[in-house]
C-alpha cells in the first residue's frame, strides 16, 4: 500500500524544447532503433498477439520521423535536464516521444463516433507472408511481469517502460506522458507503481522485438483457406458455363475421400470425449511400468472446455501461445485421440497433461482469463520405469512441482552439494543413518508434490543443487531437475552397466549439470575411471567422467572432471559432444590437467581408463609412461596433447 505522506509528483515542465531537423530525427531513429522498437513493443496492448506486436512496433517506430523538414512543433518536446547522453539529443527525444504517442493511440478501442487513427489499423509495411515472428521466450519471471503488464493501462505501461528501461526519473515520466497527450499522467504512475519494479527484466530477449523467432503459421488453416479460394473460383466458373446448358449440371464426389479438416482421425484428436482414460488401478496389475499405464488425474478430467482448449492449441497454437519443445521433439498435432495424465489447478493456472506415445504435452492457462496459454512439448518414447516416474506440473518463483507415477511411494529432496561425500555408492534412505541433506516431499492423492527449489534456472554461483529422489516397490532412483517436463535421471557405473546412484555419488559433481540445462537430456551417468596418487604426497584424486544422453540420441555431452583429495567439488578438465567415449558403445576415456602442488611446483597430470597400456603427452608439455596415469613436471600455462595407446594396440586421444 503507497503511504499518504509522499510528496508530490512535480508538474510537468511547459517550456518548450528545441525544433528537430529530419535528419537529426533520422540519425536518432537509426542509432537507437532497438531501443526504440523495444519501447513500442512494451506499451503496445499484448491482447495484439506476438507477431502483430513485433510488427506493429517495427511499423510505428518507421513512421517516428517528421513529415516536413523540421518537426514543425517544438512544443511536443519536454524539456530535457540531462545534459549528456541520448536524453540530451533533441532528435532522440523528438522520435520517441513519436513512437510512444502512436504506441498509445494503437491501443485504444475503436469506435463509430471518430475515424480510426492510422496506429490503430494493421501495419501496411512491414509485412511478412507464411511466417509467424516472434521475440525469443524467456522465463518464468518474464513470463509473470509480462501477464502483470497486461493488466495495467496503456498510460500505466508507458510510465512502467519509461521509469525501467528509459531510466527517467518521474518528474520526466510525467512531462513525456503530458507531451504524448495523456490527460492524467499522475494517474498513470500510481497504477504503474502496483507493479513489482523489475526493470532489469525489460532488457530480457522476452521483449526484444529485434532478435526474432520463426515459425509457421497455422498451416492447416492457410491451406484451407487456399482450398476454399480456389474452390470458390472454380465453382463460379463452373456455375456461369452450367447456367447455359440443360440438366442438373451436377454429380457424385464418386471415391474421393472427404477433405483433411474432415478426416475421422484428425476429428477425434480434438474431441475431448474420445481422450484415452485409463483406470486408476490399471497399472497393478500391467506388466509395463510406462505413461501408458498412468491414470488420468486431476479435479478438472471432466471439464470438456478445458479439454476441448488444450486440444485445439496442441493442433493449432495461435499467436497468443508460448510453445516451446526440448531439442528434436516434433511440436505437431497429435496423430489420434491422446492419453490424458492429468487435468486440474497447479498454483496459479490450469494445467493439462497429455501423451501421445512419443510426447509428453503439457497445457497451461491462467486461471483468471488472462488471455495467452503455454504448450510444452518433451520426448518421452521408450521412457520405463523411473523414466516415466515424474512430470513437471508447474514453475512458480524459482520452484517446481510433479506430478508423480501411481507407483512412486516417497519422494524425498536432496540438495547434492550437501550430501556426504564419505557415503559408500546406493540410494540413501530419508530415514537412514547415512543419509544427508534429506527432505521429505509432502504429496497430494492425486500425487502432486509440494513446490520445492528447481536449480533449471538459477544463475550466478553454484551454491546448491537439489536432486529428486523417488522410490517405488524395486528401489530408489536419482533425478534432477534441467529445465524439461521429465527429469533427467542420475546413474553412476561403467558404462553399459550404470546402476541408480546416490546423491554422496553425485556430490562433486553437481555443479557440472548446469552444462547440459535444456538439451532434451534422458539421463546422466557418472563413472569414475581412474584414481591416481597425486605428486610429493599430496594425497589422491579421482579421475570421473559423466556423460549426458539424450532422447533423439544425438547431442551427448562428456565430460571428464578431476576430483583431487579434499576439495569438495571436481574440476572439468576436458569437455566433448557427439564421441562415443564414456559410452556403452566406447568406455576408453583419457584426460589429463595442469596442477600445482602444496610446495608451488606445477605437474601434468593425465589419466585414462583401465585398459590404457600407455600415456605419451607432447607439445609444451614432454614426457611419457607406461600404465594408464602419468604425473610429468610442467610450466605454468603449458599446452600439451595427450595420446593414449590401448591393449588392443588402438589409439585414442585426450578429451579437450
Amino acid at each position: 500500500m503507497q503511504s499518504q505522506d509522499v510528496a508530490p509528483r512535480p508538474a510537468p515542465d511547459p517550456r518548450p524544447g528545441p525544433a528537430v531537423d529530419v535528419e537529426q530525427a533520422e540519425a536518432a531513429l537509426v542509432e537507437h532503433y532497438p531501443r526504440l522498437v523495444r519501447l513500442a513493443y512494451l506499451v503496445l496492448p499484448p491482447s495484439l498477439g506476438r507477431n502483430r506486436r513485433v510488427l506493429t512496433a517495427h511499423a510505428l517506430t518507421q513512421r517516428a520521423l517528421p513529415r516536413g523538414r523540421t518537426s514543425g512543433d517544438a512544443s511536443v518536446l519536454p524539456v530535457q535536464k540531462t545534459t549528456e547522453g541520448r536524453d540530451a539529443d533533441p532528435g532522440y527525444a523528438y522520435v520517441r516521444l513519436r513512437v510512444l504517442r502512436t504506441a498509445l493511440e494503437a491501443g485504444r478501442p475503436l469506435t463509430f463516433r471518430a475515424w480510426p487513427k492510422r496506429a490503430q489499423l494493421p501495419p501496411l509495411l512491414p509485412q511478412v507472408w507464411g511466417l509467424r515472428l516472434f521475440p525469443r521466450s524467456g522465463g518464468a519471471d518474464e513470463l509473470a511481469l509480462d501477464q502483470r503488464l497486461s493488466a495495467l493501462s496503456a498510460s500505466a505501461r508507458a510510465a512502467y517502460v519509461l521509469r525501467g528501461l528509459e531510466r527517467l526519473a518521474d518528474a520526466d515520466v510525467l512531462k513525456v506522458l503530458a507531451a504524448a497527450g495523456e490527460e492524467d499522467p499522475e494517474d498513470a504512475l500510481d497504477e504503474a507503481d502496483e507493479i513489482e519494479a523489475k526493470y532489469g527484466l525489460l532488457t530480457s530477449p522476452e521483449f526484444d522485438p529485434c532478435s526474432l523467432q520463426a515459425r509457421p503459421p497455422d498451416l492447416m488453416r492457410r491451406r484451407q483457406h487456399m482450398k476454399a479460394a480456389l474452390a470458390a473460383t472454380a465453382a463460379v466458373a463452373v456455375c456461369g458455363a452450367l447456367l447455359g446448358l440443360p440438366g442438373d449440371g451436377w454429380g457424385p464426389d464418386g471415391a474421393a475421400a472427404p477433405p483433411y479438416a474432415r478426416n475421422p482421425s484428425a476429428q477425434a484428436a480434438l474431441d475431448p470425449g474420445k481422450l484415452t482414460l485409463v483406470p486408476a488401478a490399471a497399472w497393478q496389475s500391467s506388466t509395463r511400468t510406462d505413461f501408458s499405464v498412468w491414470p488420468a488425474r486431476g479435479a478438472l478430467t471432466g471439464d470438456k472446455a478445458l479439454l476441448r482448449r488444450a486440444l485445439a492449441v496442441w493442433a493449432r497454437p495461435g499467436e497468443s501461445v508460448q510453445v516451446s519443445a526440448t531439442p528434436g521433439t516434433p511440436s505437431g498435432a497429435p496423430p489420434g485421440p491422446p492419453q490424458l495424465l492429468y487435468a486440474g489447478e497447479v498454483d496459479q493456472s490450469r494445467v493439462v497433461l497429455l501423451y501421445d506415445g512419443l510426447r509428453i504435452a503439457r497445457y497451461a492457462e491462467a486461471k483468471d482469463g488472462t488471455q495467452g496459454a503455454a504448450l510444452d512439448f518433451a520426448r518421452v518414447d521408450g521412457a520405463t520405469g523411473a523414466e516415466a516416474n515424474a512430470v513437471v506440473l508447474g514453475r512458480a518463483d524459482g520452484n517446481v512441482r510433479y506430478l508423480t507415477a501411481p507407483w512412486v511411494r516417497t519422494a524425498v529432496v536432496r540438495d547434492l552439494l550437501k550430501s556426504a561425500v564419505g557415503a559408500s555408492g546406493g540410494s540413501d534412505s530419508p530415514d537412514s543413518p547415512g543419509s544427508s541433506g534429506g527432505t521429505r516431499l509432502g504429496r497430494s492423492a492425486d500425487g502432486v508434490t509440494e513446490p520445492f527449489a528447481s536449480p533449471a534456472q538459477q544463475t550466478g554461483e553454484c551454491r546448491s543443487w537439489n536432486a529428486l529422489e523417488l522410490t517405488d516397490r524395486s528401489g530408489t532412483r536419482l533425478t534432477t531437475d534441467l529445465g524439461e517436463l521429465t527429469p533427467a535421471r542420475l546413474t553412476s557405473g561403467r558404462p553399459g552397466q550404470p546402476r541408480d546412484a546416490s546423491a554422496a555419488t553425485w556430490a562433486p559433481l553437481a555443479c557440472s549439470l548446469a552444462s547440459v540445462r535444456g538439451q532434451g537430456v534422458r539421463a546422466v551417468n557418472a563413472w569414475q575411471y581412474a584414481r591416481q596418487p597425486l605428486p610429493e604426497a599430496s594425497g589422491t584424486a579421482n579421475w570421473l567422467c559423466t556423460r549426458a544422453d539424450t532422447w533423439r540420441g544425438g547431442g551427448t555431452r562428456v565430460l571428464a572432471q578431476f576430483h583431487a583429495q579434499g576439495q569438495p567439488y571436481g574440476a572439468v578438465v576436458a569437455k566433448a559432444e557427439n564421441v562415443a567415449a564414456c559410452g556403452a558403445k566406447d568406455s576408453h576415456v583419457l584426460a589429463g590437467v595442469l596442477w600445482k602442488s602444496g610446495t608451488g611446483d606445477w605437474y601434468l597430470l593425465a589419466a585414462g581408463s583401465k585398459d590404457t597400456e600407455s600415456i605419451r603427452a607432447t607439445g609444451g608439455v614432454d614426457g611419457s609412461t607406461e600404465g594408464n596415469l602419468l604425473a610429468v613436471r610442467a610450466q605454468q600455462g603449458a599446452q600439451a596433447g595427450l595420446k593414449g595407446t590401448l591393449a588392443d594396440g588402438r589409439s585414442i586421444g585426450g578429451l579437450r
